[in-house]
């Protein structure tokens, strides 16, 4: 039983939602905070909304219009009150002039559980009779459940956009040097990356769980952080780890699973990598857009690398 600072209880004037989603709680808080996302799973089925203004802020206002299948428009004015990145949101739903006078609180709190995200939100009105009629009159319980069932299923769409990318190249090496070239940090920092990068931070922990750090510097001595954990290893034959890309906070853009295979082929190595997006926010897309590229080029200097007479 909920109950107020005061130690009274709150219970009967409250409607809590609970939900998991299979996404990570950054792409979840990005769905919930983005008007590009916000507009294409928020409110009921069948229900659409525009997006006036969404400034997330404390103190920021929220404005949207949620227009019903039977063409009536609910307008809707919210002010942010906390917003904790990603982990937390609470905003007051206060009215506008000539709609209907229903004032509440809502809290949302993002946690992560095992790589997926529960979801919870929490909705505080002034009294008992107020929540009871919103819930009898515009059936506010049927359409939260609808509206994050919605959500899960925008989610879906925000982590299958991208489609995975297989490369195949040949090594005129044998798959044990080939393998170490990735393994070995020494020699991994001399080929990671796209033509022209270096890595003034090259660290890895080769093993299952082990951490992978590297910071890529760029010709024009941007420098691009990247992340990563190690799930599988099976030496001299596949690797299987995560790689992320981070923003100037330290937050991850995206999540990439990536296979390595290395097979035997006449005396050489055939390699094949398989990268799959695993989830990605809406600032990924000029990194993934370029994946096959630098990919590319960095497998090209591996091969440079490894069939070198001076390789250790």
């Amino acid at each position: 039983m909920a109950a107020s600072n005061s130690g009274i209880s709150t219970a009967d004037r409250e409607l809590v939602y609970t939900r998991i989603f299979d996404a990570p709680r950054a792409l979840v808080f990005e769905a919930w905070t983005d008007p590009k996302h916000v507009a294409q799973w928020w409110g009921p089925t069948g229900f659409t909304t525009a997006i006036q203004e969404m400034d997330v802020r404390p103190g920021g206002v929220w404005r949207l219009v949620m227009r019903g299948p039977d063409g009536v428009d609910y307008r809707n004015r919210i002010v942010f009150l906390e917003v904790v990145k990603p982990s937390r949101l609470v905003y007051k739903h206060d009215p506008e002039p000539g709609s209907e006078p229903v004032t509440f609180q809502t809290t949302v709190t993002f946690a992560e559980e095992n790589g997926k995200t529960k979801l919870t939100m929490h909705q505080l009105f002034p009294s008992a009779a107020l929540r009871d009629h919103v819930v009898e009159k515009y059936h506010a319980v049927e359409g939260a459940n609808q509206t994050l069932g919605r959500l899960a299923a925008h989610l879906l769409q925000m982590t299958a956009a991208w489609p995975d990318l297989v490369l195949t190249r040949i090594l005129d090496a044998p798959r044990e040097v080939v393998f170490k070239a990735w393994t070995d940090a020494e020699r991994l920092k001399h080929w990671w990356g796209p033509k022209n990068f270096t890595n003034p931070v090259c660290e890895i922990d080769p093993r299952p769980g082990g951490a992978i750090r590297i910071h890529m510097r760029a010709p024009d001595g941007t420098v691009y952080p990247m992340t990563g954990v190690f799930r599988e290893i099976a030496a001299p034959e596949r690797l299987v780890f995560t790689s992320a890309a981070l923003d100037k906070q330290g937050n991850p853009f995206f999540e990439i699973l990536n296979t390595v295979t290395f097979s035997e082929h006449a005396g050489k190595t055939k390699l094949t990598l398989r990268a799959s997006v695993s989830w990605a926010t809406a600032e990924a897309a000029p990194h993934l857009a370029g994946m096959e590229q630098g990919w590319g080029q960095s497998l090209d200097r591996l091969i440079a690398f490894t069939s070198s007479a001076a390789t250790p």
